[in-house]
């Protein structure tokens, strides 16, 4: 839709490229912090009908799978509902992409288990702090700190929580119960009790995931309809275009279909969902404090990571003196808890999830957002995103949310199914509503193995086989960062990231302090780096040009090529003195050229003795070549001073 593209776009900035001088309270700054006022003036009824279909067609999506992802967060199902509606009401004021439909995804569902210990308060307290923090990188401008992060980190990461995610659903998927959580065990006692498995879970669980396989490649091989088909053609074809859009409502509802025929027969062969908390969530603030049996637990340590269960409070990663000094019963107890209580091997404390979940959430959405506005050729403001992100956080912790973020399963829903405008995220909402407030007792019914199919066949396209064969194939180096990730994040998750982040960067500063220089031989030497110069880069230039031009017998004249160099610091200008001096002792000469304006601005301020550069190679090459005692050529000490006094003064 060409129009609503122009609509959207008019309310994006150019970021840092912005005039400085606009007034906050401007229209245009206005209509910025509220993209809705760049495309409400001009919505029509044909936007309408488009953005209610695809509405509808999300919202059917987004029931199901977040009744499952509650599940991968080891919440109770009704708060995978609770975190589903407050992003679609908030991102229609406030987003910069028609496309982009927050709310639960694998991803983040799966951070909330490993950082809140399957406790709800924790989550919601989560979510609240999460916000807190995006909101304020938004108010800040520090959307460019998530360009720190790499591709091959970022993929590392998706799929290792792909593998985690799909393989922590098999269980659900078999039938198996008390598997621990934590990764590695997880692994061991699922196939050490496969013998155990439910044969009417694993049927049922695997044509669920049949069924959701077949509608999906129907949904991705239906041609598109077209107006000057047949009704009949056309009347056929949307039919197939609903029922494949809306595969996870369709496949859930049968299951629980069949689920509700064997308990009226009174046998029941699949575990169910159970009984789901009915009605709209209560309006509240965030908890922050928790009150046990044992007391209350403050704010400060449920960051720390202190929690309750069964009435008993831990605290993670105790010192050895701290489990010698407790009592024996106590320390039975806890080993006794941990093959149910999984929170106490598998979590981290919520403090380390405060840098990981925020960051985590915004990578994700920023990047689907990017995504399908490149696709669908319109911009969207990152900065503007973090905002929308935050405050859907912070207002969704007032709804008994947990954090949330972009999906990109139902933002590509969204998208094929022709939305107009973020109006769309409004049908959504209403209708995760009117599940909540209707349909909660139906819930009750839905097999535990179906929201498992549904579970694997959404992750399952998060690991990304391609991207290994691309990078061995592009840059082999590349999969260092991601396969440190990967591996790291089976065991705790900040860990993985922070690793693969810290290699990236190493990589990176490696390229700084050794940058590539290019040696050209003819009438006279010639070196070119092929990046800037920056302090770690000194030593490394100056052993280069040692060896090239002062330790050769005998000594040889050199021209510094300066074109790729944009900036210099006082290191890199001491270094060059030091150089310039070394040249002088030997009888030989080291000239410039190419030097850009800001880095001829600081090397003249800085007085080197011996200092020439030169516009052009050939007129450096023309002076070095002169005999001993000339003038140099085309270079005179008016003209360079001249230069001088107009350089320090720009």
């Amino acid at each position: 839709m060409p129009s609503s593209v122009t609509a959207l776009g008019q309310a994006r900035s150019s970021g840092p490229g912005m005039a400085p001088s606009a007034c906050c309270c401007s229209p245009a700054a206005v209509q910025r912090r509220l993209p809705i006022l760049a495309w409400l003036p001009s919505y029509s009824l044909q936007w309408l009908k488009m953005d209610f279909v695809a509405g509808l067609s999300v919202g059917l999506t987004a029931i199901p799978q977040a009744l499952a992802y509650a599940e991968v967060a080891g919440l109770p199902p009704q708060y995978g509902l609770y975190s589903a509606f407050m992003g679609c009401f908030v991102y229609f004021f406030l987003g910069t992409s028609r496309d982009v439909t927050l709310g639960p995804t694998a991803i983040m569902s799966l951070l909330v288990s490993f950082y809140t210990f399957h406790e709800p308060a924790y989550a919601v307290l989560l979510a609240f702090l999460s916000g807190c923090i995006q909101l304020a990188m938004g108010l800040l401008r520090l959307g460019f700190l998530l360009d720190f992060i790499s591709y091959p980190v970022i993929k590392g990461f998706t799929s290792a929580a792909a593998v985690t995610i799909g393989f922590g659903q098999i269980k659900n998927l078999l039938g198996l119960q008390n598997i621990p959580r934590p990764f590695f065990l997880q692994v061991y006692h699922t196939f050490l009790r496969i013998a155990e498995t439910s044969v009417g879970d694993a049927v049922l669980g695997l044509v669920c995931m049949l069924l959701l396989l077949v509608l999906k490649l129907m949904r991705d091989h239906v041609p598109p309809v077209h107006p000057e088909m047949p009704p009949g053609v056309r009347l056929s074809r949307g039919l197939v275009w609903a029922a494949t859009t809306a595969r996870n409502a369709l496949v859930v509802s049968f299951a629980a279909l069949v689920a509700y025929s064997f308990e009226v027969t009174g046998y029941q062969p699949f575990i169910l969902t159970g009984e789901t908390a009915e009605g709209l969530p209560p309006v509240q603030i965030p908890p922050f404090s928790v009150t046990t049996a044992n007391g209350t637990i403050s704010f400060t340590e449920m960051v720390q990571g202190r929690f309750s269960c069964f009435g008993l409070q831990l605290r993670m990663n105790l010192p050895c003196s701290s489990q010698q000094l407790a009592p024996l019963q106590t320390r039975r107890r806890i080993l006794q808890l941990t093959s149910t209580c999984s929170c106490y091997l598998w979590g981290g404390d919520m403090g380390a999830g405060l840098a990981v979940v925020p960051l985590m959430g915004l990578l994700e959405s920023i990047a689907v957002a990017k995504a399908f506005a490149s696709q669908n050729n319109y911009r969207i403001d990152a900065n503007q995103e973090l905002l929308a992100i935050g405050l859907t956080n912070m207002l969704g912790s007032l709804v008994s949310s947990y954090p949330v973020t972009g999906s990109f399963g139902r933002t590509a829903v969204n998208a094929q199914s022709g939305v107009c405008t973020p109006a769309g995220g409004l049908v959504t909402g209403v209708l995760v509503l009117l599940s909540l407030d209707y349909l909660t007792s139906l819930f009750y019914y839905i097999p535990k193995s179906a929201l498992a199919a549904v579970i694997i066949m959404a992750v399952a396209p998060l690991f990304d086989t391609k991207i290994f064969r691309t990078l061995w194939r592009v840059k082999r180096l590349d999969l260092l960062p991601l396969c440190v990730t990967f591996l790291l994040c089976f065991w705790e998750v900040q860990y993985g990231i922070l690793a693969g982040a810290l290699v990236s960067l190493l990589m990176l500063l490696h390229s700084a302090a050794r940058p590539e220089t290019k040696v050209s031989e003819g009438p006279v030497l010639v070196l070119q780096p092929a990046s800037g110069l920056s302090f770690p880069a000194a030593e490394a230039l100056r052993e280069e040009i040692l060896s090239q031009a002062l330790e050769v017998s005998p000594p040889r004249c050199l021209v510094l090529e300066c074109t790729h160099v944009c900036s210099i610091d006082y290191t890199v200008v001491l270094g060059l003195g030091e150089l310039l001096q070394d040249f002088q002792k030997q009888g030989v000469a080291l000239a410039f050229v190419g030097l850009q304006v800001p880095v001829l601005r600081v090397l003249l301020s800085a007085d080197l003795k011996g200092f020439q550069y030169f516009s052009t190679l050939e007129e450096a090459e023309k002076h070095l070549r002169q005999e001993p005692g000339t003038q140099p050529y085309n270079i005179r000490e008016d003209s360079i001073l001249d230069q001088k006094v107009a350089l320090l003064k720009a």
